[in-house]
């Protein structure tokens, strides 16, 4: 089998030498096509104004100074020798990926991209204490867990228009909540932020932050699974229609239209 793998935290993070971890006990065939630097939050952006400078690393290693979608484009299209990759791994992505993150998620996008390609892709996400460090014992149970994850469920199978997207519980979680299929969820509260700082020359700049306040997250949700130390499996596509406004759209706007009322907002 070959496997490329990306992520969105950078060629160096801690994520993606355990996600080269687990791609190793799958096969010898692995390709790593990383940012040169972090582009968390980066979603499905492509480098469009400027030229994508590509360094090789190895044989089978690339850092590009690109998002995750241009890397895994590059890597399938140019860089790997010998044909499409098997399956597309992104991640080991330091913190959760999950409710309304995988929107803007860099780590969801390399596996959307690996899929708008044709090639089978997982997103795999690690629960973690914050920001204060990317040390590799905090990947631990993605190590332990994903080798036989990943494996099973490319055993399994799953439709060609969606990605799985993967997060492990937090590192000394011993509860043992085992694993759950959910769906995406979605916070009740706002935990993005920006704080107003100034700098040495009495200019203010922003920071953009999270707060460490949990929700409230309905059953069955990749959340929820986070929450009570599961390791949560989600399938995603990128059909963001909403069914069921589209039929009571259709039911409004097929009766008569009240003409003063176009008229005012014309």
């Amino acid at each position: 089998m070959r496997i490329l793998l990306t992520n969105d935290d950078g060629i160096h993070a801690e994520g993606l030498a355990a996600l080269e971890a687990i791609a190793r006990t799958l096969s010898d065939d692995v390709w790593v096509c990383a940012p040169e630097v972090e582009q968390s939050g980066a979603s499905r952006s492509l480098t469009l104004s400027e030229p994508l400078r590509v360094r090789r690393l190895s044989e089978r290693r690339f850092a590009i100074m690109g998002t995750p979608t241009d890397c895994v484009m590059l890597g399938i299209q140019y860089l790997i020798d010998g044909g499409k990759p098997d399956l597309v791994l992104s991640g080991v992505n330091r913190g959760l990926n999950a409710a309304e993150d995988v929107t803007m998620s860099g780590t969801v996008a390399g596996a959307i991209e690996g899929m708008a390609l044709g090639v089978p892709a997982m997103a795999l996400s690690q629960m973690t204490s914050g920001y204060r460090g990317d040390q590799r014992e905090d990947f631990l149970p993605a190590e332990t867990f994903g080798p036989g994850l990943v494996a099973r469920l490319f055993d399994v199978g799953w439709p060609a228009d969606v990605i799985l997207n993967i997060n492990f519980p937090i590192a000394g979680d011993t509860r043992g909540g085992g694993l759950e299929v959910t769906r995406q969820g979605f916070r009740d509260v706002r935990t993005r932020y920006a704080e107003q700082r100034t700098d040495l020359r009495g200019r203010d700049y922003y920071w953009l932050g999270y707060r460490a306040e949990p929700s409230r997250p309905a059953e069955g949700t990749d959340l929820r699974a986070a929450y009570e130390g599961r390791i949560s499996v989600t399938p995603l596509h990128i059909d963001l229609t909403h069914d069921a406004t589209v039929a009571s759209l259709r039911r409004a706007l097929a009766a008569p239209p009240n003409a003063g009322a176009l008229k005012a907002h014309s």
